[in-house]
C-alpha cells in the first residue's frame, strides 16, 4: 500500500470508526424507539462506507458498489420493517419508550 492509499485509509477509517461508535452510543443511551432506529441507520451507513472504503484500497471498487447496493437494498426492507413494528407499538400502548413495551405479551 502507498503512502497515499494509507493517508486515505488512515483519515478515512478514524472517521467511519467515530460514526459507528456515535451510532452504538445512539441505540445503547436511549430508552426511545425512534433514536434507536436511527442509531441503527448511522451504524449500517458506517458499514457502508467502510465497504467503499475497502473496495478503494483495495482496487475492487466494482466489487465493493455491489456489495453497498446489496447493503441499500437489504437496508430499505429493514428499516420498513422496523417502522412499522415502532408504528404498530405506538399505536397499541402510546408510548414508544423501550421500558413500557418490555411488558407487552402476545
Amino acid at each position: 500500500m502507498n503512502a497515499d492509499l494509507a493517508s486515505v485509509f488512515r483519515y478515512f477509517g478514524i472517521f467511519i470508526i467515530l460514526i459507528g461508535i456515535c451510532g452504538v452510543y445512539c441505540i445503547l443511551a436511549t430508552r426511545n424507539l425512534i433514536r434507536a432506529f436511527i442509531g441503527v441507520e448511522i451504524l449500517i451507513k458506517a458499514a457502508t462506507l467502510l465497504i467503499i472504503l475497502a473496495g478503494y484500497v483495495t482496487k475492487q471498487v466494482a466489487l465493493a458498489q455491489s456489495l453497498v447496493i446489496t447493503l441499500i437494498v437489504i437496508e430499505v426492507a429493514l428499516m420498513v420493517v422496523v417502522g412499522g413494528v415502532i408504528l404498530c407499538a405506538f399505536r397499541d400502548h402510546k408510548t414508544i419508550d423501550s421500558r413500557n413495551l418490555m411488558n407487552m405479551k402476545g
